[in-house]
């Protein structure tokens, strides 16, 4: 059972760091305009978005980007880290505390 929650756990740490990849290539294209990255950076980039996108658009079209004057501020991701590390919190109760599964 402990092993279940390993794998668990690193696999919401790993989603995690992707996500946190995108953000930062997100930034680097929004501020720098006149980056042209290399081809490789870009099939890497192509991966992180691909794995990253449907939770993404899911939660955008639930939640609405907030506006802040004449900016509108996408809060999808940020909602999305929130879940993962509520996420990562209850498989650690469930599989590692006296309390939850593990036994």
């Amino acid at each position: 059972m402990n092993a279940l929650g390993s794998i668990l756990l690193v696999a919401v740490s790993l989603y995690s760091w992707i996500l946190l990849a995108r953000i930062v290539i997100e930034m680097i294209q929004s501020f720098s305009r006149q980056f042209n990255p290399p081809r490789w950076f870009m099939m890497v980039a192509e991966v992180l978005f691909v794995v990253t996108d449907p939770p993404v658009k899911a939660l955008r079209k639930v939640i609405p980007p907030l506006q802040l004057g004449g900016i509108a501020l996408d809060v999808s991701i940020i909602v999305l880290f929130l879940l993962l590390s509520i996420l990562s919190q209850l498989i650690g109760w469930l599989f590692f505390s006296p309390n939850g599964l593990a036994m």
